[in-house]
């Protein structure tokens, strides 16, 4: 047993001591170095004044009393808000896989990846009429999923309910539910 020991030592050892070249020099024993690098073009750098420390004038204006911005759309008050408050929070990873859609009477299926497209993943629509046929992305925006076309525009907003359930409404107001 002693003897497999020794040999299986002798191996790694004569292994790891072929690993390592400590040389610069070819087969031959000519010497060999690395080639120069080329230097590259740098481009112009410009310059100019940065905004004043308190100038708020490069962002948008804040949105008015009665309305809620929601998934970057904005929508009457008082509905989202109040599903918004209520809502259960949700992560990325849980959304992903088939979902049964319930759409203005109707139901289809849905199909949410973590394939990156655009600001959100990707997902797809099968048998969905109405606005869902369009679906194309989605993302979790803080415990809201935002169901998005193929262009990345936002079609519906829905909110976690229940451990296997989303429920939200379409931009055109259609009610909308996700269920496992």
């Amino acid at each position: 047993m002693r003897t497999i020991h020794a040999v299986a030592g002798l191996a790694v050892v004569l292994a790891l001591a072929g690993c390592q070249r400590t040389s610069t020099s070819d087969f031959g024993g000519n010497p060999v170095s690395p080639a120069p690098l080329q230097a590259q073009p740098v481009p112009t750098v410009s310059s100019g004044q940065l905004a004043a420390p308190g100038d708020t004038s490069q962002f948008p204006a804040a949105p008015v009393s009665g309305t809620a911005a929601v998934g970057g759309v904005t929508t009457p008050g008082g509905t989202e808000v109040a599903a918004a408050t209520n809502a259960l929070d949700v992560t990325k990873e849980s959304m992903v896989g088939n979902w049964r859609v319930a759409n203005g009477g109707s139901s289809c299926d849905m199909f949410l990846t973590l394939t990156n497209l655009g600001s959100g993943s990707r997902g797809g629509t099968r048998g969905c009429a109405g606005e869902l046929t369009a679906m194309g992305s989605w993302e979790v925006a803080g415990k809201q999923v935002v169901l998005k076309d193929r262009n990345g525009n936002p079609l519906a907003r829905l909110f976690k309910t229940a451990d296997a359930r989303f429920d939200g409404s379409t931009n055109g107001g259609q009610p909308v539910s996700l269920s496992r």
